[in-house]
């Protein structure tokens, strides 16, 4: 997976929205992280809102340069010098002195995308962010971020999409793809609870691959090599499961049965 710039990423990362937070034993959740790590899954992120980012800081520490790492800005932060300050409370809490992608998580409530760019850019010039992109903006919000002087210097839009939530092929991802900016996917495997772990159709094909629904539902995602997929987990079984989709390809007929059992949205 590349960004437009060339920066090499991997198709497939980590995300930490519920990690650092008691759900399991830290030591577990750590070791799952490093696990991924060691599995190719060199992509972590996370936001300033998680409360996760002095967890993930402990568990890069002296591996940061094989890490992706991924914060992102909350938009009640972006006024005044405010992107600036978030980045830097950001940094110590990971304990590293530069990000390689920083995102606005939200666009709601902002109102001046050129002063987010002007922020942005800024620290990408001082070197505390390799990159900068979005989060959750539709269509609308993205045209509207490309009309602004460097606007298009925006790497990636982080939204949800998984086979039981595809509304971004309709409009988004086309959009994106047009574009040459790839998408990051989070809630690959259904969101809250998981729902597509418990899916049939991907528990028939994961058996004829000797594979997990997860690993399905996120090679699915992959597929076309425009989408990163950053699925959570907390546990070292889930991340070895996850890992099998870097390398797993379905068939096209595996690709028609996945379409008749989770549609995509009438155009």
């Amino acid at each position: 997976m590349r960004f437009r710039d060339g920066t090499v990423v991997p198709a497939l990362g980590q995300g930490s929205a519920g990690l650092g937070k008691g759900r399991h034993p830290q030591a577990d959740e750590e070791e799952a992280l490093r696990t991924g790590l060691s599995l190719g899954l060199t992509l972590i992120d996370t936001a300033e809102i998680y409360g996760s980012e002095k967890f993930i800081g402990r568990v890069i520490a002296g591996q940061r340069n094989r890490v992706f790492l991924v914060s992102k800005v909350w938009p009640n932060h972006v006024a005044g010098n405010g992107i600036a300050r978030a980045c830097e409370a950001s940094l110590a809490r990971l304990g590293t002195d530069h990000l390689d992608l920083y995102l606005l998580h939200w666009p709601n409530g902002v109102t001046d995308f050129s002063h987010v760019v002007r922020a942005f850019e800024d620290l990408h010039a001082a070197g505390k962010v390799r990159a900068w992109g979005v989060s959750n903006f539709n269509v609308r919000d993205m045209e509207k971020l490309f009309q602004i002087p460097q606007g298009d210097r925006c790497a990636i839009n982080q939204v949800p999409y998984s086979l039981d939530d595809r509304g971004i092929e309709r409009g988004l991802l086309p959009w994106c793809e047009q574009h040459g900016m790839p998408v990051m996917a989070y809630s690959p495997l259904g969101g809250p609870g998981a729902s597509l772990l418990r899916d049939p159709t991907l528990a028939r094909i994961g058996v004829a691959h000797g594979c997990s629904a997860a690993a399905v539902a996120l090679a699915w995602i992959i597929r076309s090599g425009h989408v990163i997929a950053i699925p959570e987990s907390g546990s070292v079984a889930h991340v070895k499961e996850n890992a099998v989709a870097l390398t797993l390809t379905l068939t096209p007929q595996e690709l028609q049965t996945l379409d008749a059992a989770h549609p995509p949205p009438s155009r």
